[in-house]
């Protein structure tokens, strides 16, 4: 599944996500983790209330199950879970790569409810035919 970060120097997460100069995406599975691409953000980022800044980065972030921050905006929340990835702020900057590690750990054992629902994202849902079965 592809984990987003927002970042300003690539390495941490450090940013808010509407001004956030980078957003780091990495693919990561219980096997490992790797890096996908980041992409750069210009222009007057920290403009409150300018929503045409959100729309790229949720364009490049579409395709992602995660999406670490260091702080972000109800309305760019909204926008985030409205295209089901689930926001994850960070109290003070984290190293990416620590994030990634954890992340590949807890895929390796039993990951939690909502992790297990955020990594079929994008996937088919598999019909379960035990579900339809009526028991009476």
């Amino acid at each position: 599944m592809k984990i987003a970060f927002a970042t300003q120097d690539l390495k941490r997460v450090d940013a808010h996500f509407g001004w956030a100069k980078n957003i780091a995406i990495y693919e990561v599975s219980p096997q490992g983790h790797h890096f996908v691409e980041a992409v750069q953000f210009e222009g007057d980022l920290q403009e409150d209330g300018n929503e045409d800044k959100l729309a790229p980065k949720i364009e490049a972030i579409k395709d992602c199950a995660i999406l670490y921050v260091a702080a972000i905006g109800g309305s760019g929340a909204a926008r985030v879970v409205a295209n089901k990835i689930h926001p994850i702020k960070v109290n003070q900057p984290e190293d990416i790569g620590e994030i990634l590690d954890k992340l590949q750990g807890v895929l390796q054992g039993t990951p939690p409810p909502w992790l297990r629902k955020v990594m079929n994202k994008g996937q088919e849902r598999k019909f379960d035919f035990e579900d339809e079965v009526e028991h009476g």
